[in-house]
């Protein structure tokens, strides 16, 4: 099994941690919770020496962060029920860990995707490829796709009974299939609190890449969101990935910023871009 970090509760709120990431990862924030969580998450990354901590957060509550040493680095306008904004907000304990190795590889390939903004570009499904949601039957197949794809990843995802617990929970998992294989795959990430989604976990397998699945899988994710009353899209994406940021900029996602050394995802500490979309 590949490593991953801890998901653990405090009062309301669902924070990730572990050397893996290196990093303390606010995946929701329980406004009744602060001040206090962000003591225990100072507390908690200087006991394992952790050099990040991140998080979304209701700009209502920015002041508790910024009084702690938090910068912002990214927003999602009107995030919260299509209202209020979120802001990625960050701590470091290590300064090294803000300097971007290759930014100029970043730019450009924010620059190169950005020409193309609204611009879909249409994938195709040939004869005997199908679309369709995942089942619970379709951890084990799914769980080993990702292994194929992706060297690491931040969550779990190499673990079939992690898959059907999401699948259970908050994650509506979409395939395209061969007939018996996942030819790729995405998911939507809901939080029917703030009435959003995170587009996540895109996969495709390397026999069947340059064929636009990811691209018919976010439009197929969007309707699917718009049917659940889902008010914004949003990604985390790689920022040196120049296919996967054309995806939503093509598909007419916003750029919210850029989370420098945020992810250990593809096997290194990888910067990552986040986009967004009114659905």
């Amino acid at each position: 099994m590949k490593p991953t970090d801890s998901v653990i509760t405090y009062g309301n709120s669902i924070l990730q941690h572990g050397p893996f990431n290196n990093r303390i990862y606010f995946i929701t924030l329980a406004p009744e919770d602060l001040p206090a969580i962000i003591r225990y998450a100072d507390d908690l990354a200087e006991k394992e020496g952790y050099t990040k901590i991140v998080g979304k957060v209701p700009l209502s509550s920015a002041e508790h962060f910024f009084h702690a040493g938090y910068v912002i680095e990214a927003s999602i306008p009107a995030f919260y029920q299509g209202r209020e904004e979120a802001v990625f907000m960050a701590k470091y304990t290590d300064p090294a860990r803000k300097e971007i190795k290759g930014l100029d590889k970043h730019t450009e390939t924010l620059a190169t995707v950005q020409k193309h903004t609204a611009h879909r570009k249409e994938g195709y499904l040939s004869e005997g490829v199908a679309l369709r949601p995942a089942q619970t039957d379709d951890a084990e197949n799914l769980a080993a796709l990702f292994q194929r794809v992706f060297p690491t990843y931040p969550f779990p995802i190499f673990d079939p009974a992690y898959l059907k617990k999401s699948m259970q929970d908050n994650v509506r998992y979409f395939l395209i299939t061969h007939g018996e294989n996942i030819a790729a795959s995405a998911a939507c990430e809901v939080d029917e609190a703030s009435l959003t989604a995170e587009m996540t976990d895109f996969a495709a397998d390397p026999l069947y890449r340059g064929r636009g699945f990811a691209g018919i899988l976010l439009a197929e994710m969007e309707k699917a969101m718009k049917r659940e009353g889902i008010i914004t899209g949003y990604t985390i994406a790689r920022s040196i990935s120049l296919p996967m940021n054309a995806v939503f900029a093509g598909a007419g996602y916003r750029f919210g910023g850029m989370l420098p050394n945020n992810t250990n995802i593809s096997g290194a500490m990888e910067s990552m871009n986040i986009w967004y979309k009114k659905l």
